[in-house]
């Protein structure tokens, strides 16, 4: 079920019976209808262990499951959402800025250093970012969260692209990432993320990067 975009801070999506969708807790801001929300013990589609890897990874947010006929408007916290629609594709995306998803898309949870080694790992304790992240697949949208508004940024064979890993949102398609550093070992001591570490994506897809390094 698609998202409309009613501003940059809110979205209305369209219930209807016999299909669900889920949101992040507290992101209901208003509906219309015969709605229900209910937690999710099992964390989506994911099962049991999407949740073992939130918990593991410190990033317990919890998912409500919204079902029954009707409008409902999402938003959290004076965010800005991006709406981002899947053809069959995977969509990365850190847990916390999930807002709402299609319950028709498959939960799952990838851990970072399988993509990025030992470099993955590290970008998970710099950023302050868990070491797992969400993955959601098939076909339906995502509306997820970000400071500031949200570019999207084209990655292509021939040219590899290179995120603040604060700034980072999501990416989609047939992506590779690896941490590098832009200073020695020596010069990072006491610093945070900021340019001293560069989030390389490479391959064929999209990466969204958001106008603020604020976290969530």
């Amino acid at each position: 079920m698609p998202f409309r975009e009613v501003n940059s801070k809110m979205v209305e999506a369209t219930v209807v019976p016999g299909q669900r969708m889920f949101s992040q807790r507290g992101a209901m801001l208003a509906y219309r209808g015969d709605v229900s929300f209910t937690p999710n013990v099992q964390g989506g589609q994911g099962g049991v262990m999407s949740m073992i890897g939130r918990r593991v990874a410190n990033e317990a947010t919890p998912l409500m499951t919204v079902e029954g006929s009707g409008t409902v408007m999402f938003g959290h916290g004076g965010h800005h959402i991006q709406v981002i629609n899947l053809s069959g594709d995977t969509l990365y995306v850190e847990a916390d800025r999930l807002l709402a998803f299609d319950g028709t898309l498959e939960q799952g949870t990838v851990f970072l250093g399988s993509q990025g080694g030992v470099m993955g790992m590290v970008r998970g304790q710099v950023s302050g970012q868990g070491l797992f992240t969400t993955t959601l697949k098939g076909h339906g949208a995502v509306a997820v969260m970000a400071h500031g508004g949200v570019l999207e940024v084209p990655i292509t064979p021939q040219r590899p692209v290179h995120v603040d890993p604060q700034a980072y949102v999501a990416h989609h398609g047939d992506v590779r990432n690896k941490l590098s550093t832009a200073l020695g070992w020596r010069d990072m001591v006491g610093r945070g993320s900021g340019e001293a570490f560069q989030l390389e994506l490479s391959g064929s897809g999209a990466v969204y990067v958001q106008a603020s390094e604020e976290k969530l």
